[in-house]
């Protein structure tokens, strides 16, 4: 072997493939890892002392709103400093491309608020991350919402023929620029009045190229079980692969449900690729919308474009200084706003974490002036907090939930994994004191433990601070790549 560029030595190695940890000395040469083992009698331009540390492949975020975080703040701290190293984009039925619309739907999501970052077609989106090198690595989603407001001049009703022909095109146009896939948001409006046959007919679009169908279904909360059931034959219609977003059981009466959702999914596994993923956290946060502040145990306003004074107040209390205004009448004066929405039951939460097949993603909103934790958080948070503290599950779990599994699952070909000749995506930490600091009072916080992150084989966190160096990459689908849950 050539003199590598960097040793990572003496270090606890847990690879991502879900197998014990073990010691060993990671070597980098350009943006690969080109030995793992024994490699005392190699020497380095940098070594690094890692005794007493884990190293593990850089942790994928699955479900993220970071589209214009990527070109907006391309270091990327929120994310970095958890040793995140590649994000998925796209999510939830929104991104920035195509989007080609004049005007911008009172629907949209608000990160589509800037007409700067719109892009035409997804090729153009592509493009600009290639010449921003963001610090992360990205794959891309095309959002169904996206598309019905760039192909339907009515929103309130089911898309026609021509309408789901036009959304076919642009998808095509997508897939074939390098998207990963087609994400939904169901429960939101300018898609509530989508069908499931509307759906089905955009997606097998993808059939051919193996595209992802993510899916933040129709309803979280009393209808669970039937809008799983609804994502999962979406994807037998289409023929394509499954990921349920977020997996949750939302609002007190609910409580519980994971126990019947979880053998669901299971069920439909045994017939379909179908996965899942979670955040660690008993609060959602989506923009703050009048129908559902009734069913959170209390609600959190993080932004609020005509009264920002009211951003990071509790909505009860802004209620009352508006002259007792309820829940519903208070959101109401208050939209377009964002909110955290406290929804969930901590049995649900460590329920759907500790299961085998799921992955871990953040859904962490960049554009709020007072985001949920979880933007900062989510990773350190399973490692300390669920795997540490909690025993909930192993070290080696946890990191495979961020790592492996998502490589696998999204066709992330030589990521996630320590290993000879995979992309030198790595994070140095200590498992002994990693942690989530962020916070629902102080949520822009740096997590503890994480002592260097490197992206492409080069350094972008480094004992709490940025480098400043940029090498991620816009990861174009690639063709002919085995996706899938491993066995662990």
């Amino acid at each position: 072997m050539s003199r590598p560029d960097l040793i990572l030595r003496g270090g606890t190695v847990i690879d991502g493939s879900g197998a014990p940890g073990r010691l060993a000395d990671v070597a980098v040469a350009g943006d690969r890892i080109v030995a793992v083992g024994d490699l005392s009698g190699q020497s380095a331009g940098t070594e690094v002392d890692c005794t007493g540390r884990a190293i593990a492949p850089g942790f994928i975020d699955v479900h993220t709103h970071d589209d214009r975080y990527l070109l907006e703040e391309p270091l990327m701290p929120a994310k970095a400093s958890q040793g995140v190293t590649t994000v998925v984009v796209g999510n939830c039925g929104s991104s920035l491309a195509p989007y080609t619309r004049a005007d911008l739907p009172k629907t949209a999501s608000a990160m589509l608020d800037d007409p700067r970052w719109r892009f035409p077609t997804a090729g153009q989106y592509f493009e600009a991350l290639d010449a921003g090198r963001p610090a992360l690595n990205a794959a891309v989603l095309v959002g169904h919402r996206s598309l019905r407001f760039n192909c339907m001049d009515d929103l309130e009703r089911p898309a026609t023929a021509d309408e789901i022909t036009l959304m076919r095109s642009q998808l095509r146009e997508a897939l074939d620029a390098g998207a990963i896939g087609m994400s939904t948001g169901l429960f939101y409006p300018g898609a509530q009045k989508a069908t499931t046959e509307e759906v089905a007919e955009i997606a097998s679009e993808m059939r051919g190229d193996d595209g992802i169908y993510t899916a933040h279904i129709r309803d979280e909360g009393d209808r669970l079980l039937e809008s799983i059931e609804e994502a999962a034959e979406i994807g037998r219609r289409a023929g394509v692969q499954v990921i349920l977003s977020h997996h949750k059981a939302a609002g007190r009466t609910n409580f519980g449900k994971t126990a019947q959702s979880l053998p669901l999914i299971e069920k439909l596994q045994k017939t379909q690729r179908l996965g899942f993923d979670v955040y660690p956290y008993v609060a959602s946060s989506t923009a703050l919308l009048p129908g559902i502040v009734d069913r959170a145990e209390r609600v959190h306003v993080t932004w609020c474009k005509g009264r920002p004074e009211y951003a990071n107040r509790d909505l009860d209390e802004v209620g009352r200084e508006l002259g007792g205004l309820s829940r519903v009448e208070t959101a109401k004066a208050l939209v377009p706003a964002g909110a955290i929405y406290f929804t969930m039951d901590e049995a649900d939460v460590s329920r759907v974490v500790a299961h085998p097949r799921s992955m871990i993603g953040s859904d962490g909103v960049p554009w709020d002036a007072f985001p949920h934790p979880r933007l900062w958080g989510t990773f350190p948070r399973v490692l300390g907090r669920y795997a540490r503290e909690q025993g909930l599950l192993s070290l080696e779990s946890a990191v495979h939930k961020m790592t492996g599994l998502p490589a696998a699952e999204f066709g992330l070909k030589d990521r996630g994994l320590v290993r000879e000749g995979a992309f030198a995506d790595l994070v140095v930490f200590d498992a002994g004191t990693v942690a989530d600091s962020a916070t629902f009072a102080e949520p822009k916080q740096a997590a503890a433990g994480i002592d260097r992150v490197l992206v492409n084989g080069e350094t972008v966190w480094q004992q709490g601070v940025s480098t400043g160096a940029r090498p991620g990459r816009a990861l174009r689908r690639q063709t002919g790549t085995t996706r899938g849950a491993p066995a662990v």
